[in-house]
């Protein structure tokens, strides 16, 4: 008898301590899906006044203004492509749903992935100038070139400002995850979990 009540009080002190890691990890979750959305609604506002003014001011300019509204018109469709997809992934996605492995792995793939999106923006910016460089030998498509490489070195710019601060967003909520692995260790042989109850 002793020995069921001592399993059974076991038993509840685990299931109430998971029970409280789970609707703390709810929480984070439900943090880091709002950075998603805020980092994404910023995005998607960026994308959608390139489409709109680029679009019109495309139609009513020549030359190189004409090509630098088309390329933002074209950053645009895509970033606002991106930024939706990414809005709906977020606000459809259950909080409470992702395991503590799972919410490691949730926020350590948007951090390389914006790690990786900031090496793309700067390679963006480099593209922008190259092209205006090369507008100087190639007066054929001088004002192409020019128009489109102001347009990219100003999205790319955008773009990295944006990424450098989306990541930190999420560099913040790093230490939030800290109290899930308190009673982690690693001996060599494995890990091992000390529940403090």
């Amino acid at each position: 008898m002793k020995r069921q009540i001592l399993l059974t009080t076991a038993f509840l002190c685990l299931a109430i301590f998971a029970f409280g890691q789970i609707s703390d990890l709810a929480q984070f979750n439900e943090l880091r899906l709002e950075t998603n959305t805020k980092g994404l609604t910023i995005l998607g506002t960026w994308a959608l006044g390139n489409l709109t003014v680029g679009s019109i001011m495309a139609s009513r300019t020549e030359g190189e203004t004409k090509y630098f509204h088309q390329m933002n018109a074209g950053w645009g469709a895509i970033n606002l492509a991106i930024a939706g997809f990414g809005y709906y992934s977020a606000l459809s996605a259950d909080a409470s749903s992702f395991s503590l492995f799972e919410t490691f792995q949730e926020q350590h793939q948007i951090q390389k992935v914006l790690m990786l999106n900031i090496g793309l923006d700067a390679a963006y910016m480099i593209g922008g100038a190259y092209l205006l460089e090369r507008a100087k030998s190639d007066a054929a498509n001088l004002e192409r070139f020019r128009g489109f490489g102001k347009s990219i070195i100003m999205q790319g710019a955008f773009l990295f400002v944006f990424d450098i601060g989306f990541y930190i967003a999420h560099n913040l909520n790093n230490p939030k995850l800290e109290p899930f692995l308190g009673g982690l260790t690693f001996t060599g042989n494995g890990f091992h979990l000390v529940l403090n109850i």
